[in-house]
């Protein structure tokens, strides 16, 4: 029987809020961030293998990062890397991905994922993926995993779900981009607020619907392709027309307009790992509550922080509290984790003033 079960997983992004450790020509999806022998790409790959055949999973990524991906995944072709000549933001290649997955198979039922989320229970997370799957077969339904919010967190977007349900699946009232702390307070007391975790299913005709009704412009440039995808023109036509598309998430572009859009609330022990503070939340900490990621150390009165040390190097630290400190490469950051927020606009200073050297 064709499985017509689809992953389009997101890999193109250069997680600046992870530097030094995530770098423009090393992203951290492609990094060991959690210590345990595999990248972050490399676990939600393996995770999707238990829904669809390896063949059924394409790689939505930059072009320059082609390489480091066919070498990390076994099974994975270049025909499965859907790259992206210039960085559009998620609506362009949520599209383009659309255009040419429609082409192989018009029946395909999608999943829309990024690359560098952990989730430490898979068994929970499959199971929601293929509850959404069953739903968006038999309905023109956008769907998107919403995680239960655990804290009243300002750095993720909210969504407001309606009480009733279908298959245990709810109708979205809208979303909030990220809040303020009093409103995230009140959000996490209503009680009917569900965190965006950029977790999207749906089937490619219902996409393409959505793109055509509220992001004409898109729909009419790639739908140009028509007849290109899955030939050996696709990346020319891509080449000269994607730099042209609206630099726009699809979260603006689709989901905040449409009024298809559904949730199913989730709990399988989700963080988006954006940042070292998410990092430093979901791993193993040691007597003194730090993270630590370093061979050769002497530590003394320091917790509550975050280090990561290169295995060449022998760190002394003493008296931080509350820190993030990590050591790669030409570069070293020490900061207070409490305004780690901070660090992607600092490195974008920091490329203006030094240059892409050490970004």
């Amino acid at each position: 029987m064709k499985n017509n079960n689809f992953v389009l997983i997101m890999a193109g992004g250069v997680g600046s809020r992870f530097w030094p450790k995530s770098r423009n020509a090393y992203p951290k999806q492609f990094l060991d961030i959690l210590g345990i022998g595999k990248s972050l790409l490399q676990l939600t790959y393996d995770r999707f293998l238990k829904l669809c055949p390896a063949e059924n999973i394409y790689i939505v990524t930059n072009s320059q990062y082609s390489d480091i991906i066919v070498n990390q995944l076994k099974g994975i072709s270049l025909e499965q890397l859907i790259c992206e000549p210039t960085r559009n933001n998620t609506a362009p290649c949520i599209a383009y991905a659309s255009f040419k997955l429609n082409a192989i198979n018009p029946e395909a039922n999608i999943v829309v994922a990024p690359s560098d989320h952990f989730i430490l229970h898979e068994d929970i997370f499959i199971k929601k993926i293929k509850q959404a799957l069953n739903y968006t077969e038999k309905n023109e339904a956008l769907v998107t995993l919403g995680i239960s919010p655990t804290r009243p967190d300002t750095g993720y977007g909210y969504i407001k779900y309606e009480d009733a349900e279908t298959e245990g699946v709810h109708k979205v009232v809208r979303f909030t981009e990220k809040p303020s702390l009093d409103k995230a307070k009140e959000f996490l007391k209503a009680g009917d607020y569900l965190w965006n975790a950029g977790i999207f299913i749906w089937k490619v005709s219902s996409i393409l619907k959505g793109l055509k009704k509220h992001a004409e412009d898109m729909h009419t440039l790639f739908s140009k392709g028509s007849q290109l995808y899955n030939t050996s023109d696709e990346q020319s036509f891509i080449n000269e027309h994607y730099p042209g598309s609206p630099n726009i998430s699809i979260d603006y572009a689709i989901m905040e307009q449409a009024d298809n859009v559904y949730t199913i609330p989730s709990d399988f022990g989700w963080s988006d790992l954006g940042t070292w503070a998410s990092l430093y939340e979901s791993a193993p900490r040691n007597e003194d509550n730090n993270v630590l990621s370093a061979k050769h150390h002497h530590i003394k009165d320091t917790r509550n922080s975050i280090i990561h040390i290169n295995n060449d190097k022998l760190a002394i630290i003493r008296g931080l509290d509350n820190f993030i400190v990590v050591d790669e490469g030409n570069a070293l950051l020490i900061y207070p984790k409490n305004q780690e927020q901070e660090i992607k606009e600092v490195v974008k200073e920091m490329s203006n003033a030094f240059g892409e050297t050490f970004i």
